[in-house]
């Protein structure tokens, strides 16, 4: 790197993240034609953090219950939904299962598990306990979850519907799996951002595959410059617990290499909390691609408005290919 550049290591809650800046820019300059190339010890650590940032990620993708697994998503109805392999079922599993695992009750906003005449197949479980006639927990962050050999089974809360998500171990998708593309590392894209609180903080309305809505808490909004210019991104936080900032976001690439419908960043809360001003971390080097890039039964949040960046970060994920 060149003598003009300052890297920051940040200690409150920041990781490993490192920060190259070309000072006064806030962006770092590209090194000269025929310029030696030098790497300093923070641009090695930085490197190295963010490739088994990237190995966590593709294991997590590839994982028995990762989103090459999702292979159905369907919508419970009210009263009684029977759930197997089985042709006789309301809903009908597109994987390995017993004929009859149970049935689904929806009453109102209490969704059951039932077995059937002939009870519940051997190996059922529920939460990882045998599985007993009983209510489901469909929301929060922990919600039932039904297993059998490679099978999950989960139902959802969607907008006020439910829906079972299906995964399976053994799917063809899964069984495909070569790997995830992405671009070359390049600190360029990893900047300092200043943090501006809401005050209030608001909720945010965030639009869905689906076309339905999710209402998140966004608590302030992030400023950064790239080539010289400025740009601002809203998070919202994922959970009343959330440790970490959401920003869901598009940019140009979208047009050409990266998945069209945007792309996930997860940060750090800024340095003085989110209550006050202060700066953030953004390495765009991070950014993922949503689990719609994946399998087709997911329901993915789409960037908002504002996230909408009139520039190409040509940083991260790329699109997925099988």
């Amino acid at each position: 790197m060149t003598g003009q550049e300052v890297r920051r290591r940040h200690s409150t809650g920041l990781g490993a993240l490192v920060l190259v800046l070309l000072a006064g820019v806030g962006v770092l300059a590209a090194r000269p034609a025929g310029a030696q190339a030098t790497v300093t010890s923070a641009e090695s650590e930085w490197r190295t953090d963010l490739n088994t940032w990237r190995a966590r990620r593709e294991k997590e993708i590839d994982a028995p219950d990762g989103w090459l697994t999702l292979v159905g998503l369907e919508w419970l109805k009210g009263g009684a939904n029977l759930v197997g392999g089985a042709a006789d079922n309301q809903i009908q599993l597109r994987a390995h299962a017993p004929d009859h695992i149970g049935m689904i009750t929806v009453s109102g906003k209490t969704v059951q598990l039932l077995a059937t005449m002939d009870g519940y197949p051997a190996g059922l479980m529920v939460d990882g306990r045998p599985a007993q006639d009983g209510p489901l927990t469909v929301e929060g962050a922990n919600p039932s979850t039904i297993t059998w050999k490679g099978l999950t089974l989960v139902v959802l809360d969607r907008g006020g519907r439910y829906v079972l998500r299906v995964k399976d171990a053994d799917s063809a998708t899964r069984a495909a799996f070569h790997g995830l593309n992405w671009y070359a590392p390049d600190p360029n894209l990893s900047v300092e951002a200043t943090w501006t609180p809401y005050t209030p903080a608001h909720v945010e309305a965030i639009p869905t595959v689906l076309g339905t809505t999710l209402n998140l808490p966004a608590p302030g909004v992030a400023t950064f410059t790239i080539n010289g210019k400025q740009f601002t991104l809203e998070p919202v936080l994922e959970s009343a617990g959330a440790k970490e900032l959401f920003f869901i976001l598009s940019d140009w690439s979208l047009k050409t290499t990266t998945y069209q419908g945007g792309r996930f960043l997860h940060v750090p809360f800024p340095d003085h909390g989110l209550d006050q001003p202060g700066k953030l971390i953004l390495d765009f080097n991070r950014l993922e691609n949503p689990p719609c890039a994946y399998t087709s039964y997911a329901t993915c949040p789409l960037p908002p408005e504002r996230n909408r960046l009139p520039v190409a970060l040509e940083a991260g994920e790329k699109r997925y290919t099988p």
